[in-house]
């Protein structure tokens, strides 16, 4: 068994191999604790971990179809390494999620006004912070993973190296607002991390959670409960109602999934921007 599962998460690496071992964990105890062989389990077993993370654990669709993927994957393997002939996850059937994303970013005013209370901080970090989640689009472990080291000039454009999932590196250009933050908070420092806690050590995603949750209470505008995604998920949403195409946005955003970009899109089902009238408009002269 251990020599399955290191040949599975052998695929991976960083962040993702260390969240896919912690959800292919979670099977193999609930597996143990049902008196189940992982090599011999039916695809009705596959069905009732299915139903036990739905109704025990009450998970939303997208996080049972996360596990159940990994499920599926560590499977897949098995059949291609010659460990089993066929995987009793192959036909489990996956719940349906929403059309659109359950987190809500922040509208184009709270969002204003969180920026507005993160240059005002006095925590010099805060503002870096913001701007990285929310001007920038950074997952967490991107912003707070960058050093000073990965900032740097490319064609005459200020940008920061990023090392994203899978270990893909991009660079990700600077507007000068953002440089000027992460000035403010690199300020006379040449090495170590951007983004500092109040000890003076990397700060993690607990301390950024921290921090964003006490701007959303002194910003003066009521928000909803703050968390690192909720901005990259703002960074999303603010570029598609800004008119940004769908494509650029995806590119931006580095999804690698268009329907992944299109789950973001609130407004979607605005009328105002059917292209029914960019249709009618470019056919104006025949009509």
């Amino acid at each position: 068994m251990s020599l399955a599962v290191a040949a599975y998460l052998a695929r991976y690496k960083g962040l993702s191999r260390y969240h896919i071992d912690a959800e292919l964990r979670l099977f193999l105890t609930w597996c143990t604790d049902r008196d189940l062989d992982p090599f011999g389990v039916r695809r009705a077993d596959v069905e009732r971990y299915v139903r036990w993370l739905q109704e025990a654990r009450r998970y939303r669709p997208s996080t049972v179809c996360r596990r159940l993927s990994v499920v599926t994957g560590f499977y897949r393997t098995c059949v291609i390494d010659g460990v089993l002939e066929h995987s009793p996850a192959e036909y489990v059937r996956r719940p349906t999620g929403p059309a659109e994303s359950p987190t809500l970013g922040l509208s184009h005013l709270q969002f204003e006004a969180l920026l507005t209370a993160a240059r005002q901080s006095s925590n010099r970090f805060d503002f870096a912070l913001v701007v990285m989640l929310g001007l920038l689009g950074l997952r967490i472990f991107e912003a707070t993973a960058a050093n000073i080291g990965d900032l740097g000039d490319e064609h005459g454009h200020r940008v920061l190296r990023v090392c994203g999932k899978g270990g893909k590196v991009v660079l990700v250009p600077l507007p000068p607002a953002v440089g000027r933050a992460i000035d403010q908070a690199v300020g006379s420092r040449f090495a170590g991390p951007i983004l500092l806690n109040t000890r003076g050590r990397r700060m993690d995603r607990h301390a950024a959670t921290r921090r964003l949750k006490h701007l959303a209470m002194v910003c003066g505008m009521r928000l909803p409960p703050l968390h690192p995604h909720m901005l990259r998920h703002t960074y999303v949403t603010t570029m598609l109602d800004a008119g940004v195409s769908l494509r650029d946005v995806q590119i931006a955003a580095r999804h690698a999934d268009p329907r992944t970009t299109m789950r973001y899109d609130r407004a979607r089902k605005n009328l105002d921007r059917h292209p029914n009238y960019v249709l009618a408009a470019y056919m104006a002269a025949g009509t």
